[in-house]
Formats: structure tokens, C-alpha cells, sequence
């Protein structure tokens, strides 16, 4: 297989990978508190050979002199958009949607027996009983525990309501008296760049030792005094329909001028293969 062939291919398998992720952006634009994921691409090894030597040949050029031979392109990095996506009032008070960019709510998550926090932006909350009905537990939809200050957010039944205040106090009313039941441990990611997707709407930190990092470097707790989240509202996905589709369509040509490099260049060694 030629050089260029390689190269195509190479690179073809890593269009591919973006276009599997264009999709999945496309896919979650209603999902609430989505965050959407962008694919950075580097170039693999290559050669520069400089046949070029007449000053002349530099004039006008908007590339560099001589050849550049390559081995295609391949996907750096996945990054993820943590910006403010559009609020929606759903007039529910156990939704809360955060107002700041880079903030996160924390979640307890059990998987194969092992506790972990993971971060999350999408503030659709519910209640779980515990403690044979005697409690109620502040969970996501998916029942894992919202974490507080102390831990996850243990409420005493047999209260008249409920709502999550500016700063992200959990206030109940019972008989006509106000109490703060807990207090949303809200915290902001100062190197968001480093979390990872752990799927269901999540993020969790990497193998901090690996990389170098303290845990302080990349998640801090938010200033408790400070207008946090808006309650009875949900983020809606920051997904730009318009930039994706473009994405996609340019990132399909990309592919289909990889896949013909490809064809053209097994068409001309067939004619090589032919001469006598």
C-alpha cells in the first residue's frame, strides 16, 4: 500500500471518530444540562523534504517550501464546552439550573461496589425515601445520592414543601415555618479540560497521580455567598444546531476526499501493475 493510501486511511478512521461525536452532540441538543464535546485533531509524523532551493520559488507561497509527506491526521483531544446553556422556567422546585460557567453540581455514584463523586449540570432533582419512609434522600433521576456539604442531602419527612434557594439551600416548610435543610455542595471546575465523560450526563476526575495534578487544581468549591443557581428552572443543552450540521457536513467531505485519494491511488497502481 502506497504512502498516500495510508495516510487517507489514517486519517479516515479518525473523521469517523468525529463524526460519531457530531453525532452524539446532535442527538443530546434537548437533553437537559448537556454539554457539548468538540474534537481536537494533530497531525501524525511527517517529513519535510526541501527540494526547493531558488529564493524565487518563496515568493507568493502560503505554504511551506518543498514536500511535506505525512502519515495522516489523528484525533488529539476531546474537549467539552462548559458554557451556559439556554434557561428554561419549569415552575418545579426541585429544579435548579447553575448560572456560571465551569460550575457543577456533585453526585454520589456506586458502580461494581466502588463509591465516586461525579460532577454533573443537569439540576432535574427528586426525592427517594430511606430509613423506612421516615427520610427522604435528594437524588437525580437516576437515584444516585446529590451531595451537600456533608454528604448526601437527608431530609426528615412529613414536610408541606420544598425549594432550592439562590445560593443552594434546600429550604422546607412545615406548619407554616421555614428551615434549611441542607445546602447543595456546588463546586467549579478550574481546569475543565481535564474531566472526563463518564456517560449519563456526567463527568469524573482522571487519575490525578498520572497526570501531575491535586485535586484543588482542577475542582474548587463555589463561593457559598454568591447567587449559584436559579430555582425552579432547568439549563437547557448549550449543542449550536447550526455549527454542528456544518461540522458535519464538512467533516463528511474531508471523509469522501479521503475515501477517493484512496480510489484514485489503487486505480493508478493498477495501471502500473498493467504496463509491460
Amino acid at each position: 500500500m502506497s504512502r498516500t493510501m495510508i495516510q487517507a486511511a489514517v486519517t479516515m478512521n479518525q473523521l469517523q471518530s468525529k463524526l460519531d461525536l457530531i453525532g452524539n452532540n446532535l442527538a443530546n441538543s434537548q437533553t437537559t444540562g448537556y454539554k457539548s464535546r468538540n474534537a481536537d485533531f494533530a497531525s501524525l509524523l511527517f517529513q519535510q523534504i526541501n527540494n526547493m532551493s531558488d529564493p524565487a520559488n518563496a515568493e507568493g507561497r502560503l505554504t511551506p517550501d518543498g514536500i511535506r509527506i505525512g502519515t495522516g491526521a489523528k484525533l488529539g483531544a476531546i474537549s467539552t464546552n462548559l458554557a451556559v446553556g439556554p434557561i428554561k422556567e419549569t415552575g418545579r422546585g426541585l429544579d435548579a439550573a447553575l448560572l456560571e460557567k465551569n460550575h457543577l453540581f456533585q453526585i454520589q455514584v456506586t458502580e461494581n461496589g466502588v463509591e465516586e463523586t461525579r460532577y454533573t449540570r443537569a439540576g432535574a432533582f427528586y426525592l427517594s425515601p430511606v430509613n423506612n419512609n421516615q427520610d427522604v434522600m435528594l437524588t437525580t433521576s437516576d437515584g444516585n445520592p446529590v451531595l451537600g456539604e456533608t454528604g448526601p442531602i437527608v431530609i426528615s419527612a412529613g414536610f408541606d414543601s420544598i425549594s432550592i434557594e439562590e445560593s443552594g439551600q434546600i429550604v422546607v416548610s412545615r406548619g407554616g415555618d421555614t428551615q434549611e435543610a441542607g445546602r447543595l455542595s456546588i463546586v467549579e471546575a478550574v481546569r475543565p479540560r481535564v474531566l472526563e465523560s463518564t456517560g449519563n450526563n456526567s463527568f469524573r476526575l482522571p487519575d490525578l497521580q498520572e497526570l501531575g495534578y491535586n485535586q484543588n487544581e482542577i475542582i474548587q468549591a463555589a463561593n457559598p455567598n454568591a447567587q449559584l443557581v436559579k430555582s425552579n428552572a432547568l439549563e437547557q443543552s448549550n449543542v449550536d444546531i447550526s455549527k454542528e450540521m456544518t461540522d458535519l457536513i464538512t467533516t463528511q467531505r474531508s471523509y469522501q476526499f479521503n475515501s477517493r485519494t484512496i480510489s484514485m491511488s489503487d486505480q493508478m497502481m493498477g495501471l502500473v501493475n498493467q504496463l509491460r
